[in-house]
């Protein structure tokens, strides 16, 4: 059953800004297209223009929804009115509550996850279907927050684009070829808090459900976190402040062989995702089970847990 009924386009709104994120320009002109000079001269994040400027406009844009109203409450470093210039979005509020009533449903394009119940709780109240940029939570009492929302019958959604990166695709599909899988590696840069879901997001599809733990043996600034599987597959995932240059590296080691794969369409992979969000919308069907997201935010968790006592193995089972 479709979740949101309306003659016209779904109506979205855009909301938030935290340093170093961009999303709200991007997953706009996904929607509503782009003032292709504005966006090119003035846009904060050189790497969203250069990735848009290269798309068809026939194919750029998602049908049969639009942003018609953007809030950027938060440090992002930059205002709701430029990101509303540049992304063709016809109105721009003050107040993240003040889109309701005039929206079917919200966008959180936020990725501190400590903010996001604070940031969801005005919607879920209102019983708008919100979506939640990753990571959904940091942290076990707000995902008990975010279940107890969802069991209650709360339209919500939550992942990061790298579920849906086209050059992982092939082995999300099948690892036959490989053998039996015995160790996994991934690599981001960034804080862990914030960009360690990218990596584990990338590998969740392949491997599916059924992780055990997590131990960390590195430092805010390089976290090195090994985490096991119940197939008794070995994880490594990486995420190390300043590893720019080495986001999306994938191996996969079986018994039958080997591939390295390497991440590189942002937009393929953003479009992606906004697309199972719109589809979400229009048939109430989540495209994956609500309790993977728990299980990749028990695998954030863990991380920072281990971390911050001393590498200790910790079990999902614990968060």
């Amino acid at each position: 059953m479709s979740l949101v009924k309306t003659p016209h386009d779904i109506r979205l709104a855009i909301l938030g800004s935290t340093p170093g994120n961009g999303h709200p320009y991007s997953w706009s002109a996904i929607f509503n297209g782009y003032d292709r000079e504005i966006m090119t001269r003035e846009c904060p994040f050189a790497g969203i223009p250069a990735y848009l400027n290269k798309q068809p406009t026939e194919t750029l844009t998602i049908p049969g929804a639009k942003v018609t109203h953007i809030c950027c409450i938060g440090d992002g470093g930059f205002t709701a009115a430029h990101v509303a210039k540049c992304s063709l979005i016809p109105h721009v509020v003050e107040n993240p509550a003040d889109v309701i009533g005039h929206v079917d449903a919200v966008v959180i394009a936020t990725d501190i996850g400590h903010e996001h119940v604070s940031r969801a709780r005005p919607f879920i109240d209102a019983g708008l279907p919100v979506f939640i940029d990753k990571p959904l939570t940091d942290n076990a009492p707000h995902l008990r927050v975010f279940q107890d929302w969802v069991a209650a019958g709360q339209a919500l959604m939550s992942s990061s684009c790298m579920r849906y990166a086209k050059e992982f695709l092939p082995y999300r599909l099948s690892t036959r070829e490989l053998g039996d899988l015995r160790f996994v590696s991934i690599t981001t840069p960034k804080s862990w808090e914030a960009y360690g879901i990218h990596a584990l997001e990338s590998i969740y599809p392949i491997l599916g459900p059924g992780f055990i733990s997590a131990r960390n043996t590195g430092s805010i600034e390089r976290n090195i976190v090994h985490l096991k599987h119940r197939s008794g597959v070995d994880v490594i995932a990486v995420a190390s402040a300043d590893m720019y240059g080495s986001f999306g590296c994938l191996q996969l080691c079986g018994t039958a062989g080997k591939v390295q794969l390497s991440f590189s369409d942002s937009f393929f992979s953003f479009k992606t995702q906004l697309e199972a969000f719109i589809g979400y919308l229009r048939t109430g069907v989540h495209p994956f089970p609500f309790s993977e997201t728990v299980e990749l935010m028990q695998m954030v968790i863990a991380g920072i847990r281990s971390r911050e006592q001393g590498g200790r193995e910790v079990l999902l089972s614990e968060i």
